[in-house]
């Protein structure tokens, strides 16, 4: 069977501060890295930052989030460039330093976390005329992404907990598509039969036939899952990276159970590669 794909989550979070240009030049550099994953939101004048949360000041793992405070959309893009991220001297990229600063080596995930707005629908699965208004809401956001990755050779694939996200994108790029699932597997697969998607994110625990399945996490509480995402998806030519491994234990488990792709906190995880 082949080995899943190993995309670094926020550049490998775990070991570097996420979402920034250390994290992840630093992950492109290892081999066994086959794409990034890294979160995109708007600063206030609309342009395309690199950082997860949408507030600027938190606590991650006992560490400040950054040095600034307020909400991303609500800052000057000059501030956000300066903001310190977890403590350290690296600060908040834009998605355009990230693109030119990584390798088209390797492949890169973009989330597409918040087209500037607090009402954002994750997980849900829309009506038809909900799906049209809510394509027009991140419709400019998107629009504005994939103009910066437009001179990026390497591999794109563009994911997304809401389904506005995803049909904007339909809407103005050909780039691969997956919706990320929150706590409804059933609303994931149909959003990416409604805008055929190359690949569907679910989280680790809801990979039917694992033990992971058994453990709380994400949306989903324990108990194995009604469907099983991976031979649905499968079944239907999608690939399924699932959602995050934090040590090589889950990462063995999701491996074996057939996933094609893995999104991890920290490199090393695939022994069969670090061993190589």
């Amino acid at each position: 069977m082949a080995r899943p794909a190993v995309i670094a989550h926020r550049g490998y979070a775990g070991i570097a501060p996420e979402n920034t240009i250390e994290a992840a030049t630093r992950a492109a550099d290892r081999d066994e890295t086959a794409m990034l994953e890294i979160d995109v939101q708007p600063a206030a004048c609309g342009t395309p930052v690199v950082v997860h949360d949408e507030r600027l000041e938190g606590v991650r793992d006992g560490r400040p989030l950054t040095d600034a405070a307020g909400l991303v959309r609500e800052t000057p893009l000059a501030e956000l460039r300066t903001a310190r991220v977890l403590g350290t001297d690296a600060t908040i990229p834009t998605l355009a330093d990230v693109l030119e600063a990584v390798p088209e080596t390797v492949g890169l995930n973009v989330e597409l976390k918040n087209p500037g707005r607090s009402d954002l629908r994750v997980g849900e699965l829309l009506s038809g005329n909900e799906r049209a208004e809510r394509r027009e809401v991140w419709r400019p956001f998107v629009e504005r992404v994939v103009a910066d990755c437009e001179g990026f050779g390497g591999e794109l694939l563009f994911s997304s907990f809401c389904e506005g996200a995803i049909a904007a994108l339909r809407e103005v790029a050909d780039d691969a598509a997956a919706p990320l699932v929150w706590d409804d597997l059933e609303a994931g697969l149909e959003i990416a039969r409604r805008y055929d998607c190359e690949a569907i994110h679910p989280p680790r625990n809801a990979i039917a036939g694992t033990e992971l399945a058994e453990t709380v996490y994400a949306g989903f509480s324990t108990g194995e899952p009604e469907i099983d995402v991976l031979e649905a998806a499968h079944a239907e030519g999608r690939a399924v990276n699932a959602w995050t491994a934090t040590n090589w234990l889950q990462f063995e488990q999701l491996a074996a159970a057939g996933v094609d792709g893995i999104i991890a906190d920290y490199p090393g995880l695939d022994r069969d590669s670090s061993e190589r």
